[in-house]
């Protein structure tokens, strides 16, 4: 320190006995140094003193020199001392981080960096003089200019992107210091390259287009992969921002056969299970899976994650995975990372689910890799996300995947040739839904409602299972037991919650389901009870909606095959014991919740704590293409459970409903006007195909005819041929009536071919004839659609015209219609 302040005393001069200069004072004196020295060495010691006080007076240095900073940058490219003290003394000013000699300075804000970068970059040629020192090969400047281009994308990335985008060959020279033999400038170009490529897709496919995948897998390679250091994690973060929501670079990296240069990386050394994982390791591994995961993705555009699925498993990528899952000593965090992995690496693709079924643990004795993750996900001393990724996993293994529901469904079935003794999927998941712990209820609620998604058939067959009662009673279904459970008040909330899902979509398309669940005693009761209730907790309003939507499904599914439980007498329930716009109030509670709008944004689940898990993609989905339809059912009946009509309008209100009666009827009598005459038409078209088909039989007729002629008149003239030997023929004379015989046949052709011509163009006008036909048909159709359409357009008016009837009748007098709607309804039939 001492030897600083005797240099800047030797830049500023002595000063006079007991007079210290401020840091402002000696800023501007160093600034003036730089501004007006004539001599290099003047400029240059200047610079060195701003740089030295940049770390302590920031805010000094920044507001009065980076001016003359900037013209040092244009002036003295020549000298590369000075250009790397300019270059360090502007990224001191505009760095994030804060200094150790300004932590008791109170002038210094938090974003006092960022307001110099904006400063900076306000003049966009200070970028381009910055870039252009890139190319200099001193490792004071280069480091520097990378040194302060990071610190201002990491200040104000979008406004650099744009910046670098337009610069004269900008992404192409950073690239090109990737390939520098100083570790040091590489991994400074890897840090800025990962701010640069946050969140631009036009900058991703320029850096991955200059040969970046290949330079990154040559990196990661010579570091040790994934048991490399520090710089290993930077190149996977890389290569995360260049893949992650980028189709093109993602058919890029497949296309290049990437894919099968990461598989190699997830084969673990025999020794890693003694020598255990190191943290720099785990942080690799995680890297290098959520790498694979941005391949696979859902969101991603079915095609190409459908591609590097199979590229996968024909790596046996998937099999290095599979390996992992069942290894031991692997950390929490990275197994539940491998199993989301391999979730989207076999999520709808029929090979990789077979695959991931065939995988079996080394246990004692061997069970499938899917029941062990199973016996984790119910194990309520697992992590939370652990678990969560299990049934994660195995969502994705049933997606799409029938045979693999149907083998789930089939555990739970009775059959005489199973192992009793061995664990089964299905036998886990009763486990669960039976378990004293909530969150395994849950888990277990949506896996076997996951088992149901799109097979109606298979819900058929769930309702057969039957379950053992303690004391060797009658057994019951798997349905009739859910219900009771849901029924019970020990029956905890979230517990509650799985039951209601799983429900829900058993009973979704499956009248059969519906059948049994009406069946089943004090369901009905409960629901109705629930919905009547007024709990003011957020949960128990959620609670109430999802009542409201299994009850809204009884309606919509229901085939009225049971007495009394018929769509109109739960239609009647609904009404008179708990309201249709309670009902709707209340049905709507799902959408609002906070839980719904998370579990809509993506299908793998994610929570911090177990409270946050309460709704599942798959219910949501289902929710919200029924409730809307739901809603509009149940607000179509009257008070006596019937749909609701005229009968209790007004005067006025039924003479309008009337008109419009009349209006449709008239159009009724045109369709029909129309339609008969579609008929008269399609009718005289098929007998002028008839007749045409006639006249084309009778022309063919003549035309064989008019041939065999032709040959007689050819026999008939044809001069008689010498015999073999040379013996000459004997000619017979012909009689005399063979020249009056032949002139007939002539006379006979002639008039074949005068017949033939006349239905040649009988048959030309018997075509024209049909096509008008046929464009008459064409036209009454037309007609016939624009007349339909009308008709349902005026149908449509007439059921908004309706419901604003009913609803001004419910707030006016019984026998009067306000003027004003009146009017509207007359100036409409006008």
């Amino acid at each position: 320190m001492e030897f600083l302040k005797s240099g800047i005393k030797t830049v500023l001069g002595s000063t006079e006995p007991g007079q210290q200069p401020s840091a402002a004072e000696t800023v501007e004196k160093l600034v003036d140094r730089v501004y007006s020295s004539t001599l290099l060495e003047d400029r240059r010691d200047a610079c060195r003193a701003l740089k030295a006080l940049s770390r302590k007076y920031r805010i000094e240095v920044g507001a009065q020199g980076m001016p003359p900073l900037v013209q040092v940058l244009q002036n003295d490219g020549q000298d590369a001392e000075i250009i790397s003290y300019a270059l360090d003394t502007l990224c001191n000013v505009v760095t994030s981080e804060e200094f150790d000699e300004e932590a008791d300075n109170p002038t210094v804000s938090v974003n006092v960096g960022e307001q110099f970068t904006e400063m900076f970059i306000k003049t966009p040629e200070h970028v381009t003089l910055v870039m252009g020192y890139l190319e200099e090969y001193d490792f004071r400047v280069r480091r520097a200019a990378i040194q302060l281009i990071t610190s201002l994308i990491s200040n104000k990335t979008r406004e650099l992107q744009d910046l670098i985008l337009v610069s004269p060959m900008g992404v192409s020279k950073l690239m090109d210091l990737l390939t520098d033999s100083r570790e040091v400038i590489r991994n400074d170009v890897l840090l800025l390259l990962i701010e640069l490529t946050k969140g631009n897709s036009n900058i991703q496919k320029i850096v991955a287009f200059e040969n970046a995948f290949d330079r990154l897998f040559e990196i990661v390679r010579e570091e040790g992969c994934s048991d490399g250091g520090i710089v290993v994690e930077d190149c996977l973060i890389l290569l995360l921002n260049l893949l992650k929501n980028n189709s093109s670079n993602q058919q890029f990296f497949k296309e290049g056969s990437y894919i099968q240069r990461l598989a190699p990386m997830f084969e673990l050394s025999p020794d890693t299970e003694d020598a255990g994982w190191s943290p720099q390791k785990v942080s690799n591994f995680h890297c290098l899976l959520q790498v694979v995961r941005a391949l696979v993705t859902p969101s991603n555009q079915q095609q190409v994650v459908a591609a590097c699925q199979r590229v996968m498993q024909k790596s046996r990528l998937l099999h290095a995975l599979c390996e992992i899952l069942m290894s031991s000593g692997v950390p929490a965090d990275i197994l539940t990372e491998t199993i989301n992995a391999v979730a989207e690496v076999v999520r709808g693709d029929r090979e990789n689910q077979e695959e991931l079924g065939r995988v079996m643990a080394p246990s004692s004795p061997p069970r499938p890799a899917i029941v062990v993750l199973l016996m984790s996900m119910i194990n309520e001393k697992q992590l939370l996300a652990l678990r969560c990724a299990v049934l994660y996993c195995f969502e994705c293994f049933l997606f799409r995947n029938s045979d693999g529901q149907r083998a789930v469904v089939q555990t739970l079935l009775p059959s005489s040739a199973s192992d009793v003794s061995a664990l089964s999927t299905g036998q886990l998941l009763c486990t669960g839904l039976f378990s004293t712990d909530a969150l395994a209820n849950w888990f277990s609620a949506v896996a076997l409602m996951h088992s149901l998604v799109e097979n109606v058939a298979l819900k058929e067959e769930l309702l057969r299972v039957l379950l053992a009662t303690p004391g060797g009673q009658k057994p019951i279904t798997l349905l009739e037991q859910c219900t009771n459970l849901m029924q019970q008040e020990r029956y905890r909330l979230q517990s509650k919650v799985g039951l209601l899902m799983l429900l829900s979509l058993w009973l979704a398309h499956c009248p059969g389901a519906v059948k049994a669940l009406l069946e089943t005693q004090g369901t009905m009761a409960y629901l109705t009870a629930q919905l009547c209730s007024n709990e003011h907790d957020e949960r128990e309003f959620l609670v109430q909606g999802m009542c409201a939507f299994l009850m809204g499904l009884c309606i919509q599914f229901n085939d009225n095959s049971l007495a009394g439980q018929k769509r109109e007498d739960i239609s009647q329930l609904i009404i008179k014991r708990i309201g249709q716009e309670s009902f709707c109030s209340k049905l709507a509670e799902v959408s609002r919740h906070e839980a719904y709008s998370r579990a809509c944004k993506q299908a793998q689940i994610r929570a911090k704590s177990a409270g946050e898990l309460l709704l599942d993609f798959e219910y949501c989905k289902l929710y919200k293409g029924l409730e809307a339809l739901i809603a509009k059912l149940v607000s179509g009946f009257d008070v006596d459970g019937i749909e609701l009509t005229e009968l209790t309008l007004s005067s006025e209100a039924s003479a309008l409903v009337s008109q419009y009666k009349g209006i449709i009827r008239g159009m009724d009598a045109q369709i029909q006007t129309l339609q008969q005459s579609s008929k008269e038409l399609e009718q005289e078209n098929s007998e002028l195909k008839e007749k045409l088909q006639e006249e084309q039989s009778l022309k063919a007729q003549l035309s064989d005819q008019n041939t065999l002629l032709k040959a007689q008149l050819s026999a008939a003239g044809q001069p008689a041929q010498p015999q073999a030997g040379g013996a000459p023929a004997t000619v017979q004379a012909p009689p005399a009536a063979s020249e009056e015989e032949l002139n007939a046949a002539r006379y006979q052709a002639n008039m074949y071919f005068a017949e033939n011509i006349r239905l040649t163009k009988e048959l030309e006008t018997l075509r024209q004839q049909l096509a008008a036909e046929k464009q008459r048909a064409d036209a009454a159709q037309e007609s016939l659609a624009a007349t339909q359409k009308d008709q349902e357009d005026l149908l449509e008016l007439l059921a908004d015209q309706e419901a604003k009837l009913t609803r001004y009748e419910t707030e006016s007098s019984p026998n009067q219609v306000p003027s004003s709607h009146a009017q509207e309804q007359e100036s409409i039939l006008r």
